[in-house]
């Protein structure tokens, strides 16, 4: 089903029927996790003898999920993950679609660290940059949908990249790494910071996404994101961002 958009003064056409979904769903089976969490927890609700299992002879299925948005999967967030000051992802994004340009970027060794240059980020970019960058991490391997990064020291996003990005109009920041920060960096969250302007003058509308995985048949370009969270008020969501081929 193709349909023609306008977003931003772009003109798009895309097939609505030809979804690439880059999230990595939430299962207690399968499933990445990080910060040091144990894996998320779905099972049915049991009130004295009734089960909310139909195997199990309940009458429906009922479960109650405990999840933790940043440790358990793809999750978008606002820069109320690192404000005195509350601030809701579910107030951050107001609009779903953008324009988005797909990158893939190999990590440089810094000392004992994997980090992802401002140089790397800019020369791969080129001149067009859109309002939503997707950062695919170079080897990208399958075993990312279901790994455990804690205490692995992840790659990550040099601070001055970030700030590159959000001085050349950069609103949403995907990226298939647990955070866009170092795993253990005593609280300093530079890119964080420097990509929301915090503290000095924060980004209200814009949101980084981490744990995505864009599979190795998707082609670097441009594409229409589509960025959907669950209605919370909360500094983070789970998310699911879909791109479309633009025809």
């Amino acid at each position: 089903m193709k349909a023609s958009l306008k977003i931003r003064n772009h003109n798009l056409t895309v097939d609505l029927s030809k979804p690439i979904d880059i999230s990595i769903p939430l299962s207690d089976i399968k499933n990445p996790l990080a910060w040091y969490r144990d894996k998320p927890e779905i099972k049915p609700v049991v009130t004295g003898e009734w089960v909310g299992k139909v195997s199990e002879g309940g009458s429906v299925n009922f479960n109650d999920i405990c999840i933790n948005p940043h440790a358990h999967g793809t999750h978008t967030e606002s820069y109320g993950h690192i404000s005195k000051e509350f601030y809701s992802v579910n107030q951050a994004l107001k609009t779903f679609f953008f324009l988005a340009k797909l990158i893939s970027v190999i990590p440089e060794k810094v000392g004992e660290d994997l980090v992802i240059s401002k140089e790397s980020v800019e020369n791969t970019l080129g001149a067009e940059i859109p309002e939503a960058v997707i950062l695919r991490t170079l080897p990208n391997e399958e075993s990312k949908k279901i790994k455990n990064w804690s205490h692995s020291n992840w790659p990550y996003l040099d601070k001055h990249a970030a700030l590159f990005l959000r001085e050349n109009g950069v609103k949403h920041l995907l990226i298939d790494l647990p955070s866009v920060d170092r795993e253990k960096d005593d609280g300093k969250l530079l890119a964080h910071k420097a990509f929301w302007n915090y503290p000095e003058n924060p980004v209200h509308d814009s949101t980084i996404t981490e744990m995505i995985y864009v599979p190795n048949a998707v082609k670097d370009g441009m594409y229409l994101l589509n960025l959907q969270i669950t209605s919370l008020e909360n500094d983070a969501s789970p998310s699911k961002p879909v791109l479309y081929e633009i025809l």
